[in-house]
């Protein structure tokens, strides 16, 4: 490519960064946000909003953008900082899970997380950390990852009754194309994680091919604790104890 081509690229290159940056809010920019730009271009334009002020760089390849509060530029929380310099999927568990998804009010005194990384990330070592969750987490949102946590753990973590905890995960199932990305996801699960999702999705007259799919996958024989959500109306259907 001729130079001054070469130079007029990484220049249009270069404001769109900044367009993005300035349009987005409070928030962590990578170098994988602009995939459809140069990598070198991408570089240098951060690099350069770095200098200026305009994004605050809070580790290698990870760039704040803050916004402007009453209180003076919004600032980024450490909880956010270290999920940004991490690669594996991430996502809240336990009384964290249940903060995410409604189902608690309480702040967890230690915010706890699942990823499928092997070995917790150097990043969230003040953290506590799950690791070894299954690969198929891979393309789901961290409130998707929050709800596969809350059936691992039976929903014991909701402060809401049984009654309120079930209609809360019926409300955020009921996306057909969402409970589709679960089923697949919970093939790797603990099979009461499966049952559970089952006996939600037959409540919400789920697509019977995908409630058959949860259904193969379950021994006939087995029984499985449901804690918190053992009140669901197919339950039985679904195995609970």
């Amino acid at each position: 490519m001729p130079k001054k081509a070469h130079s007029k690229q990484r220049r249009s290159a270069a404001e769109t960064v900044r367009n993005r940056v300035n349009r987005g809010g409070a928030r962590l920019w990578k170098h994988a946000d602009f995939k459809d730009l140069p990598p070198a271009a991408v570089a240098q334009a951060l690099s350069r909003l770095a200098r200026e002020g305009v994004v605050q760089r809070v580790a290698k390849g990870v760039y704040y953008h803050p916004e402007q509060t009453s209180f003076g530029p919004s600032i980024a929380s450490s909880t956010a900082v270290a999920a940004g310099t991490i690669t594996a999927p991430l996502h809240p568990s336990g009384l964290t899970a249940a903060n995410v998804l409604g189902l608690s009010t309480q702040n967890p005194y230690r915010t706890e997380f699942a990823t499928t990384a092997p070995g917790p990330p150097s990043a969230l070592r003040e953290f506590v950390v799950h690791t070894g969750r299954p690969a198929e987490r891979e393309n789901l949102s961290a409130e998707e990852g929050a709800i596969l946590e809350v059936l691992r753990q039976r929903a014991e973590s909701s402060d809401l009754s049984p009654d309120q905890t079930a209609n809360r995960l019926l409300r955020l199932l009921a996306d057909e194309d969402r409970f589709k990305r679960l089923v697949h996801a919970a093939s790797a699960e603990p099979p009461r994680v499966r049952a559970m999702l089952g006996a939600l999705g037959d409540e919400l007259n789920m697509p019977p091919r995908l409630l058959a799919q949860l259904k193969r996958s379950l021994n006939p024989l087995s029984r499985y604790d449901f804690g918190r959500l053992s009140s669901l109306r197919h339950a039985m259907q679904w195995r609970a104890k």
